[in-house]
């Protein structure tokens, strides 16, 4: 049923008409008229054609039309802003992978509608989740470097780090799982989660540490495949050959990066080609790593009955390299005949001798040692395991040595010509955490297929912690079976040297160490083709939100890094990961590129932990996910530990990737584009403001707290402009006081119509605090009258503690002559509710001809003439000043009047010792005025003087300049005479009476007319005056009098700026 209600005034004619199959009938209910539609009979009324035009008499002004479903009624009005309830439910449940009411993809939610709906993402937990995260996880480090971790850090030792590392690990999956089940997250991963939660700055910073991380972790992929490559499949084929021992490391990283950058560029081909072949590889490769860790296993259970033959050739209790073993003899001499007594020498007595000659001089440890064969494998029953147990951490040049076998000689250390296995670099328990972690690291590859999965939220969280406590299981029980299979010198052999170049963990496999050698091959350029996929995705996505300046390109159309081919692929942020991924590969080492590496993943692991605890602990009401088994606790402490290690690992390495990530941070903050995301920054601001506002409830400020917080007030023209910016680049100019800045206007009128207007003028002083560079808030109120709606500005701007205590407004310009006579007047009342407020008043006069910011002060002087204490406020403000551009080369000096009762040098003594303690520079000099009275300045201040102009003539003028002056202001007398304001203008009577009635006032303004004397005196040629501003009448009549008293005080002053304190002090010589 679909009805059509109208509520209107009776006396105007409806004409409407329906058009439908159905009729239509029109009831009356008292003042409501409802008009529907439905296939049954009317009951009451007269009956409609099914097109019909009706006229109804109504009142006279339609308040509202409501369309009726059912029992739901819904202003036609309100239906674009707020649809019905079916049609959100629709497209909710066709959800295209894009996030509900973010405007960033309301276009691309409108370009989705218009294309053919796709396959379904139909993927579970298991193929979804589980199998990437293993094969991410999984890599280079467990086959090559894990059995040197366990022989060098030991069994206890290497059980730590890997526990370490997989809690690292564990805690993250925790608060990802929490993150990515708290509504809908688009493909995009760590980033979306990260950027959407800590806000873009934070987003974008760690965006690219993660890239960088996921780009240098396919150089290490590659040069790990490398590495397999040049040392246990093809030896043969290494490029550099070295003349000598020495040379060995430096040949084999010349060849690791020469086939590591062809090994690149394929990949980057393949990739480039189409990520489809990858992904055709990816279960292949997948298969390469079950099959190689089942064979370790496999093998580790058969040795305990059946162990390899590895033996491992030792001179006393040192390791000989087996690569020398060219006749496979461990020992000197070799018997030719059973008879004979003496033997011939062995290839090992060539290279420990200084000939082949059994009489030959030998090396002294050779002389005294002897070789001895022992089991490289002795299989799991040995008991080798309690060997392994304690670490062996060795330096740069050491010789592998097994502890158990005694040394019958104290040697010279070896030297690099004999045939020893020797130590490749220094290690220690940091250096392992370092070169491990990486081994750990793929747990985000769930939450980057998040829109491939059937239900993400669900799936991400069983299939990521699943995936971690499969590989945590995995490493802890490889530890255990490392050590209790194989002997410690062989675990510390990196290389396997003394087996002949045997991978060392495929000679623990069954049934070939080439099983280990080739799945391990394979999987570790699986790894490396995941990552070069993976990271120009992860920077296209950055450079599509468009927060990072950097990553944008000029053009209008165009993101070169967002931008990609007709299918979607990253062109040119392959590149980029290219060029960054070949910088890892010229490092050659693996054993330094890990580390590097591992910087970036635990930094955003750090920062998916803080996102979660900070969620958490503010308790936002969007903050709702699905996974409840986390709380901030666990959050912290993953943080905590990933801070942990990453100075733990490489402390320098963890403080220039914290300089990266800040430096990115930085530049966006500054230069980026805004993006509300609703994110937790924001939120933990919100929080925090709060908490300091009540905190600062608690009482007034400390003096030595006290700082400018300003209320500038704005005057707008009649399009929307503003009539003074020189304010606001004073107030600019007067932030070095680090306070409060709010800028505010009235508009006049009624609230209900000029509420455009108002925003219009709100924008229109945001946009010039932006050119001014002034940080602060807009506050634009409508009233009636301007002076009430100051009135009510300064009563209620602010909030709690951070309220305005300083007012800045602009001198009425040119008052005398002003079309509106209520200007100045509301210049004087908001005087007048300044004073009343306690508030502090700076008036800058000829505000026009105050300096901008691109125009500092080369020289000269501020000038303060303190006549009255106002509680410090002129101490305090050209100290302000001067810590500005503009005004840091100004000199200061303080002026102050002394009368005749006064001793001038004593108070010059006194004021000096006054700025000494005040920390202030500045000169001083005393004035002394006689025959003046300053109480008439200080005093009431009602100045009732209507005779401005003949006090001048008197004073100043002589003879020739009266009558000039009278003349040219006869025909201003006449115009003014025929105005209704005739009573307020400036009188030319000259009586006698009236001088002697007035003859206080002329007293007051005798001395303001001889202090303005000395003032131009002295401070004629300064750049700024500051004087102290009289408090105004009491009476209103003397309003004028005191707008004129004021205009004798400042004349012939340049730039002069009016203070008025609010009664507190400002300033302390205390600390």
């Amino acid at each position: 049923m679909k009805c059509f209600v109208f509520e209107a005034e009776s006396g105007l004619e409806i004409n409407f008409a329906l058009y439908g199959s159905h009729t239509g009938c029109c009831y009356q209910k008292s003042s409501l008229f409802l008009l529907h539609q439905s296939d049954a009979e009317p009951q009451n009324g007269g009956c409609l054609s099914a097109a019909v035009s009706v006229s109804v008499q109504l009142r006279p002004k339609i308040t509202s039309v409501w369309l009726v479903a059912g029992v739901n009624l819904l202003p036609l009005e309100e239906m674009d802003t707020r649809p019905k309830v079916s049609s959100l439910l629709n497209r909710l449940a066709n959800y295209t992978n894009l996030t509900q009411g973010a405007k960033e993809h309301e276009e691309a939610e409108s370009i989705g509608e218009k294309r053919k709906t796709g396959k379904s993402p139909q993927m579970g937990t298991f193929m979804g989740v589980y199998l990437p995260c293993l094969q991410n996880i999984f890599g280079v480090i467990l086959f090559l470097r894990l059995t040197w971790v366990v022989g060098t850090a030991g069994v206890l030792q290497g059980l730590c780090i890997v526990f370490i590392c997989c809690c690292c690990t564990m805690l993250t999956a925790i608060s990802m799982s929490a993150i990515a089940t708290n509504g809908v997250v688009p493909a995009g991963g760590s980033y979306f989660m990260i950027s959407r939660s800590l806000g873009p700055e934070f987003g974008g910073a760690v965006g690219l540490c993660f890239y960088l991380g996921t780009t240098f972790a396919g150089a290490m992929y590659i040069l790990g495949a490398i590495e397999i490559l040049l040392m246990y499949i093809a030896p043969s084929t290494a490029i550099f050959v070295p003349s000598s021992p020495d040379g060995e490391g430096a040949a084999m990283l010349n060849n690791m990066r020469v086939y590591g950058s062809i090994c690149l560029l394929l990949m980057s081909l393949l990739v480039f080609v189409g990520v489809k072949y990858v992904n055709k590889l990816a279960s292949i490769f997948l298969a390469c790593v079950i099959i190689s860790i089942l064979s370790i296993y496999i093998g580790a259970l058969i040795s305990a009955f059946s162990p390899p033959k590895f033996p491992v050739c030792m001179l006393g209790n040192r390791t000989i390299n087996g690569h020398t073993l060219r006749d496979h003899q461990c020992a000197k001499t070799v018997l030719l005949q059973i008879k004979e007594p003496a033997g011939k020498a062995t290839v090992l007595w060539e290279h420990f001798c200084e000939g082949k000659e059994l009489n030959s001089s030998c090396d002294d440890y050779f002389s005294h040692s002897n070789f001895t064969q022992i089991e490289g494998i002795p299989g799991l029953a040995s008991g080798i395991i309690t060997e392994n147990l304690w670490s062996s951490y060795l330096s740069k040049g050491d010789v592998l040595e097994k502890s158990s076998l005694n040394s019958t000689h104290t040697a010279h250390p070896a030297s690099f010509q004999q045939p020893y296995v020797f130590a490749d670099i220094t290690t220690s328990f940091t250096l392992l955490v370092g070169i491990f972690f990486p081994s750990v690291t793929g747990i985000m590859a769930g939450s980057n297929r998040s829109g491939d999965l059937k239900d993400a939220q669900r799936s991400i969280p069983i299939g990521t912690i699943l995936a971690i406590l499969t590989t945590s299981l995995v490493y802890l029980s490889s530890v255990i079976l490392f050590g209790a299979c194989i002997d410690g010198v062989l675990l510390r052999d990196k290389f396997g040297d003394s087996v002949k170049g045997n991978l060392v963990v495929g000679t623990l496999a069954w049934p070939s160490p080439w099983v280990i050698v080739i799945g391990s091959f394979f999987s570790t350029c699986g790894a490396g083709l995941q990552s070069l996929t993976g990271a120009p995705r992860l920077l296209q996505a950055i450079a599509k939100d468009n927060i990072i300046p950097f990553l944008r390109f000029h053009s209008a159309h165009l993101h070169v890094f967002g931008h990609g081919k007709a299918n979607g692929e990253p062109t040119w942020a392959m590149l980029l990961t290219a060029l960054i991924a070949e910088l890892g590969i010229l490092i050659a080492s693996l054993d330094l590129v890990a580390p590097i590496l591992s910087m970036f993943f635990l930094m955003c692991y750090l920062f998916v932990n803080l996102a979660c605890a900070l969620q958490t602990l503010l308790r936002t009401p969007n903050w709702r996910p699905r996974f409840s088994y986390y709380h901030w606790t666990l959050s912290f402490l993953g943080m905590t530990i990933c801070l942990a290690l990453m100075f733990i690992s490489s402390w320098y390495y963890a403080i220039v990737a914290m300089v990266i990530a800040g430096m990115i941070y930085k530049y966006i903050e500054y230069h980026g584009a805004e993006k509300e995301w609703g994110d937790g920054i924001r939120g933990l601001s919100l929080s925090a403001a709060r908490y300091a506002l009540l905190r600062l409830e608690e009482g007034p400020p400390h003096t030595k707290n006290w700082r400018p917080q300003l209320l500038v007030l704005l005057k707008l023209d009649e399009d929307a402009h503003v009539k003074s910016p020189r304010l606001l680049t004073f107030a600019s100019q007067l932030k070095a006081g680090k306070g409060l800045t709010i800028v505010g206007t009235v508009i006049p009128g009624n609230f209900l119509h000029s509420y455009g207007e108002a925003l219009a003028a709100e924008q229109t002083m945001k946009h010039l605090m932006d050119k001014e560079r002034v940080k602060g808030f807009c506050q634009c109120i409508v009233a009636q009258k301007p002076r009430d709606g100051i009135s009510h500005m300064i009563q209620s701007s602010g909030l709690g503690g951070m309220k305005h205590n300083t007012v800045v407004m602009g001198w009425p310009h040119a008052w005398r002559q002003s079309e509106d006579p209520q200007s100045w007047k509301t210049f004087i009342n908001t005087v007048r509710v300044t004073t009343a407020a306690h508030l502090a008043l700076l008036v800058p006069k000829n505000i026009s001809l105050f300096p901008s910011n691109n125009e500092p002060c080369t020289e000269g002087y501020i000038d303060v003439w303190w006549i009255v204490h106002d509680g410090g406020m002129l101490m305090l403000l050209p100290f302000l000043l001067r810590q500005h551009k503009v005004w840091r080369k100004c000199g200061m000096r303080i002026f102050t009047v002394a009368q005749m009762e006064d001793n001038s040098i004593q108070m010059k003594k006194d004021l000096a010792t006054f700025l000494y303690h005040l920390r202030i520079e500045a000169e001083v000099e005393v004035v002394e005025m006689h025959d003046s009275d300053i109480s008439a300045y200080t005093y009431e201040r009602t100045l009732m003087m209507e005779q401005r102009s003949q006090m001048l003539r008197q004073m100043r003028l002589s003879k020739s300049d009266r009558e000039k002056e009278v003349s040219l202001r006869r025909p201003r007398e006449k115009s003014a005479s025929s105005s209704a304001e005739h009573h307020r203008r400036v009188q030319m009577t000259w009586t006698k009476e009236k001088t002697m009635q007035d003859h206080s006032n002329v007293r007051r303004m005798h001395t303001a007319v001889k202090l303005n004397e000395v003032i131009v005196n002295k401070s004629h040629d300064a750049r700024l005056v500051l004087l102290n501003m009289p408090g105004p009448p009491r009476n209103p009549e003397g309003d004028e009098n005191y707008m004129e008293f004021l205009e004798v005080l400042t004349e012939g002053l340049e730039r002069v700026l009016l203070v008025r304190g609010g009664g507190s002090e400002v300033i302390t010589i205390y600390s």
